[in-house]
């Protein structure tokens, strides 16, 4: 078995990194093998058979992390070959040394010299810092180690700029021991949830991928939706849905799915732009879809100090919305374009794909039910490892069993799939020790919002702004982070309640990933489907247009994240309901079509209309219902005359 290209994890390395993964052969191949299973084998074994202390469980696995990546990654297009040059064997080496240092010395500082550094110290983390910033340009651009470099930069030298953004500034040796002797920095909240459920549930996902569940979620959204009206559209939502919410990588999920739906859409005539966009914007939505969120869910609890089920719990209603936005723009398209399903004898039967392979699905109930019942997310993910395995031997089809090869390619793929995420989650601690130490977080929060005079509507536009800028070009967890910590204060500040106020920030830099003119899922999708990337771009813009709006609603709204007071099952549908017409509303104002094409005039009422249903309230929901009334007797109006006089004029035509 080929165990280079087995799951998105691989796929997501080659399309989002700086400059590609290094494909390997031979002796360096089986050696980067042994060391990703080594180090998959490490996260097992220190969640689950362990009680590893933080730090050195950080500080073992990010180590190997760094090594791996050093290896999977060259330093440059350049030299993106099989061979290794000097660079490579260097870092590899600077990171082994300090690094290592720190493991062997780390008791010692804080216990022995009570805390007080020596200029080893200081050198070891300049090298450590230094190495850390080159293996984040390698796998995920320079964005990050930039905005990292920048924020020392700011942290060392913040007298010199403007009044507002000023501070004393710190000596260098505080921010080194703060940024690498410290849980506050590197070794901080973000690696730490890198090292422990993040990778657990990359590691499940890895073991689903490799017992054939990819293969499953298709044929099972085929199955239900191939036969319908644009049903190959269809079957990517559902596929990009059920495949995303694992993966958490739109570019992974497109890479994944969109080879097997978009020549699909291709085939019942959808140009290859639209099914490029259709693509995108569905695995776009895997990113916010629980229970794993790109691995955002995991941050997010730790920033806000609530439980991982509270965040699964509070996206399930989001994420569906979204979806649900998705198929209803498909559905206009593919029925102003006159557009049928798959015919009956190409779809496979429900029945006949869960009897052959639908055991590898209780997994995913076991993991979600496990972390219903209140369980930790690590402790879930693990249970569900098991049932992966318990399953692929139960499962009919003897294919999918998890034979000792296939759990090899399981660990040798979830250590490729955690490089980029906890190499990120690393860097990015620098910028979060900064924003604590000068407070700058709360400054900006502070000034934004009294120059927009305190108005919701328009902070929400800036920060909506801010976020995708930002998020462009990023991995999903990296994308989280950097607009959590930069931008969420803002929304708080401003009085949104604080989940509402993650759920808006990592949203819309989910869609950072379709927006031009950096949209890595639109574009990737655009490569498969042979479509211009800057079309496929807006195309993508177009259909997920009523996707924009959710944010907003749930700011307007935060009961659909199941928050708030006085919640029952009758406001929560009430405001389901209102959320739904609102995006239907705005989904025929973008496509243009409804029953019939629709008229300028008809676009503008029922645009209208979908933005007086973001606000919650009877006033602004009477009045919504009642421009859409007036919008659809328009519509109707207009096409029964069009019918009218066009039977005439067949009746009696002109002389010419």
């Amino acid at each position: 078995m080929n165990t280079d290209n087995v799951i998105p994890s691989t796929i997501e390395l080659d399309k989002e990194a700086g400059s590609g993964s290094r494909q390997l052969s031979g002796f360096y191949s089986k050696l980067t093998m042994i060391l990703a299973i080594a180090i998959s084998l490490y996260a097992i074994y220190s969640n689950a058979l362990s009680n590893t202390q933080e730090f050195y469980r950080n500080a073992t696995f990010l180590t190997g992390i760094l090594g791996l990546g050093f290896i999977l990654f060259p330093i440059s297009k350049r030299y993106s070959t099989a061979k290794f040059n000097y660079w490579d064997y260097l870092f590899i080496l600077l990171t082994l040394v300090s690094y290592g240092y720190f493991y062997f010395t780390y008791t010692d500082l804080h216990v022995v010299r009570n805390s007080i550094p020596n200029t080893t110290d200081y050198v070891m983390s300049v090298i450590g810092i230094a190495v850390l910033f080159e293996a984040a340009r390698r796998t995920t651009g320079y964005f990050i180690p930039g905005l990292s470099l920048f924020a020392i930069i700011y942290a060392l030298f913040g007298n010199y700029f403007m009044s507002i953004f000023g501070h004393a500034g710190f000596s260098l040796e505080r921010l080194l021991f703060r940024l690498f002797m410290t849980s506050e920095g590197i070794f901080g909240i973000t690696l730490s949830t890198a090292s422990t459920a993040i990778i657990v549930f990359i590691l499940f996902g890895a073991f689903l991928s490799v017992s054939g569940a990819t293969a499953l979620f298709n044929d099972l959204a085929m199955a239900m939706a191939g036969r319908r009206r644009g049903g190959p559209a269809q079957v990517a939502v559902i596929s990009s849905a059920l495949t995303g919410s694992l993966s958490g990588s739109a570019v992974a999920n497109v890479a994944t799915t969109g080879t097997f739906t978009i020549p699909l859409m291709k085939n019942i005539g959808l140009s290859p732009r639209f099914a490029g966009a259709v693509e995108a914007a569905a695995s776009t939505g895997g990113m916010i879809m629980p229970p794993i969120m790109g691995a955002a869910a995991f941050i997010m609890a730790g920033f806000l100090g609530i439980s991982y089920t509270t965040i699964v719990i509070a996206a399930i209603i989001p994420a569906l919305l979204y979806y649900a936005a998705l198929i209803i723009a498909i559905d206009l398209e593919a029925k102003k374009q006159g557009l049928k399903g798959v015919s009956r004898e190409n779809t496979p039967k429900v029945k006949a794909v869960l009897k052959s392979r639908g055991l590898l699905l209780l997994p995913l109930f076991i993991v979600i039910g496990t972390l219903l019942t209140g369980k930790t997310p690590i402790y879930a993910g693990f249970l569900g490892i098991i049932a992966i395995i318990i399953a692929s031997w139960i499962t009919p089809d003897t294919s999918v069993r998890m034979t000792p090869r296939k759990i090899a390619a399981a660990l040798n793929e979830a250590a490729r799939g955690a490089i980029q995420v906890t190499v990120a989650c690393a860097a990015i601690g620098v910028i979060i020790c900064v924003v604590t130490m000068t407070g700058i977080g709360s400054t900006l929060a502070f000034n934004i919002v009294s120059l927009t005079n305190n108005t919701l509507w328009m902070i929400l536009l800036v920060v909506m702004v801010v976020c995708i800028v930002l998020s462009m070009g990023l991995p999903s967890t990296a994308l989280y982070i950097v607009v959590a910590v930069t931008v969420s204060p803002i929304l708080i500040k401003a009085g949104v309640l604080p989940l509402a106020a993650h759920f808006f920030v990592f949203w819309f830099g989910a869609l950072s990933n379709i927006t031009p003119p950096v949209a890595l899922a639109s574009y990737t999708a655009a490569s498969i489907a042979r479509a211009d990337p800057i079309q496929t771009s807006w195309n993508a813009v177009y259909l997920a247009l009523p996707g924009f709006i959710i944010p907003f609603i749930l700011v307007y709204n935060p009961a659909l994240l199941i928050q708030g007071d006085d919640l029952n099952v009758l406001s929560i549908s009430y405001m389901i309901l209102t959320a739904l017409i609102g995006i239907y509303s705005l989904s025929v104002a973008s496509a243009n079509f409804w029953m019939y094409k629709t008229h300028w005039l008809e676009r503008i009422l029922f645009a209208i209309a979908a933005i007086l249903l973001i606000k919650p309230g009877m006033i602004t929901d009477l009045a919504g219902i009642i421009l859409i009334i007036v919008a659809g007797t328009l519509h109707f109006l207009r096409n029964k005359l069009e019918r009218v006089k066009n039977k005439n004029n067949e009746e009696h035509p002109k002389n010419v």
